[in-house]
């Protein structure tokens, strides 16, 4: 392990699959197709929401966000996870280390909120309809969206600058793909009680209350959608939020499944459990930003319809 002459850690080393090189390759191609197609169908979903002058509505100005948010999210840790498939033991130095935990806890954080702007969106354009260009002015769904992001950068800041003061003296292998912060967390030779109490609060504001936020508005929203007389009312009203849900769904699902389950005790099953977790982490990071463009263009009309007027104009143009 290198260090400087005051004994301060310079690099980490990240296992990921070291032990399973012919598993590498595999992942290497899977995780490469899936980063394209997470660029591709995010910048499809963002460059259709800006072309089209009908989707300039609240809704799709949180989608392009979600969308460049994924983009960002995975730009911030599939390159690093590339390219530890085609090396041994990857060696990140500790200033790269906090930066690539800083930016994919911030972009994390900021989906979280983002989500529960998301569904505070849903439930004023189906309980209060009419209300809603007045509720959901410009300057308010803006300044929504802002919030989010400020929310996840500070709460990043904070729980990266508390990282970064800890002394690791021991260890400095990373059982993971990336610099994730619990993962760090665990290498640090002091206490870190500060760190847990801080992590708690992130939790409670990053994760319990949007969450709150989401369960709250889809009982009002499913109480409003009850009401509807109609087979055809009720339909039209859940479709407009039935993507958001079963992005919601799959989002806090994998996180909760990662987060919740019990703890190994001995030191074999924990260092299969780090790896097992790490591959959960991974896909958990790339499979949800793949999936939303394909949920929000395959259960949305009008996306449908624009991505055909696009591309029907620039076949126009072409010709």
């Amino acid at each position: 392990m290198e260090r400087t002459n005051d004994s301060m850690l310079t690099e980490f080393v990240l296992v990921g699959l070291s032990a399973h090189p012919k598993l590498q390759t595999v992942f290497f191609v899977l995780v490469l197709w899936m980063y394209l197609m997470i660029l591709l169908g995010n910048g499809v979903l963002i460059s259709v929401i800006i072309y089209d002058s009908h989707l300039h509505t609240p809704m799709y100005f949180f989608l392009c966000n979600l969308s460049f948010l994924d983009i960002c999210y995975t730009s911030s840790s599939v390159p690093l996870i590339l390219d530890n498939f085609l090396t041994v033991k990857k060696r990140v130095s500790f200033s790269g280390c906090m930066v690539q935990m800083f930016l994919s806890f911030a972009m994390g954080a900021t989906e979280c909120v983002l989500l529960g702007m998301m569904a505070l969106d849903r439930l004023v354009a189906i309980c209060y309809p009419l209300r809603y260009p007045v509720i959901m002015s410009k300057n308010t769904y803006m300044l929504m969206a802002a919030g989010s992001w400020v929310t996840g950068f500070i709460d990043s800041v904070v729980q990266t600058s508390l990282a970064m003061q800890l002394p690791f003296c021991a260890n400095n292998v990373i059982n993971h793909f990336v610099c994730e912060i619990l993962a760090i967390l665990k290498l640090a030779c002091a206490d870190i009680s500060i760190n847990v109490i801080s992590m708690a609060g992130s939790n409670l504001m990053g994760l319990v209350i949007p969450l709150l936020v989401i369960s709250i508005s889809y009982i009002f929203i499913l109480t409003t959608i009850l009401k509807i007389s109609s087979t055809e009312g009720k339909r039209k009203a859940f479709s407009t939020c039935s993507a958001h849900l079963t992005v919601v769904i799959i989002f806090y699902g994998t996180l909760f499944f990662m987060y919740a389950k019990p703890k190994s005790k001995s030191s074999v099953g924990a260092n299969n459990q780090d790896i097992t977790e790490a591959l959960i982490s991974l896909f958990y990071g790339v499979m949800t930003p793949m999936l939303n463009p394909l949920i929000y263009s395959l259960r949305n009309k009008d996306v449908k319809a624009a991505v055909k007027n696009m591309l029907g104009r620039r076949n126009s143009d072409g010709i």
